[in-house]
């Protein structure tokens, strides 16, 4: 997203049951990532109450798929720091298999 966006939308997957914690968080998580990249990133979160296994099954299989893809994405950041956590980001989804 262009730097000064301000409405950006962060959609996140969370286990059926587990969305008041991050109902709860909302602002919190909006001004860390905000603040991480400076500007108004995020403006609004929306949840998405997921079956924990049946949604497992479909991103091992789309993360397997686009993997590589992706890998070869983070290395073309420019930004060492942005490169080496998006680095980090997709192997903890990798060990989460």
């Amino acid at each position: 997203m262009p730097n000064g966006n301000t409405n950006g939308i962060l959609t996140i997957s969370v286990k059926r049951g587990n969305e008041i914690f991050i109902e709860y968080s909302k602002k919190e998580i909006i001004n860390k990532i905000n603040s991480y990249f400076g500007y108004q990133l995020i403006n609004t979160i929306k949840l998405e109450a997921v079956n924990s296994k049946i949604k497992k099954i479909k991103n091992n299989y789309t993360l397997n798929l686009y993997s590589k893809k992706f890998k070869e994405k983070v290395n073309q950041v420019k930004n060492e720091n942005i490169r080496d956590a998006l680095s980090q980001l997709l192997d903890a989804a990798k060990n989460d298999q």
